[in-house]
C-alpha cells in the first residue's frame, strides 16, 4: 500500500501563492505518475497538473503558466507551486498517485490523498 500525506492548503488572497506537497509512503514501490486534482463545490473533480516519473508534467489551460508541478524522486514527494492564485482556484485539492507494488506485483495501483483546501479571496 501507498500513504499520501498532502500539505500546504490554506487561505491566500487573490494575486497571491501557495505551494502543496504531497508525500507518498510506503514499502516497496515505485511511482509511475503523480497529479492533484482539486474539486469545487458542485463541480466535478478535474486534473491540475500531472509529472511522471521521467519529470514530463502536463496542465490544463486553465493554469498552465501559473502552475509548477516537480517531484523529489529521493522523498517521493511532489510540490506544486501555485502563483497568481485567481478565486476560481479556490476548491479542495486532492493528490493522486499510480503505483506498482513489488511485494504483490501489483501494477498501475491508484492511490488518492485526503484533500487540503485552497481558498482564493478577493
Amino acid at each position: 500500500q501507498v500513504q499520501l500525506v498532502e500539505s500546504g492548503g490554506g487561505l491566500v488572497q487573490a494575486g497571491g501563492s501557495l505551494r502543496l506537497s504531497c508525500a507518498a509512503s510506503g514499502s516497496r514501490f515505485s511511482i509511475n505518475d503523480m497529479s492533484w486534482y482539486r474539486q469545487a463545490p458542485g463541480e466535478q473533480r478535474e486534473l491540475v497538473a500531472t509529472i511522471t516519473r521521467s519529470g514530463i508534467t502536463n496542465y490544463p489551460d486553465s493554469v498552465k503558466g501559473r502552475f509548477t508541478l516537480s517531484i523529489d524522486k529521493a522523498k517521493n514527494t511532489v510540490y506544486l507551486q501555485m502563483n497568481s492564485l485567481k478565486r476560481e482556484d479556490t476548491a479542495v485539492y486532492y493528490c493522486y498517485c499510480n503505483a506498482n507494488l513489488w511485494t504483490t506485483l501489483a501494477v498501475g495501483r491508484e492511490y488518492w490523498g485526503q484533500g487540503t483546501q485552497v481558498t482564493v479571496s478577493s
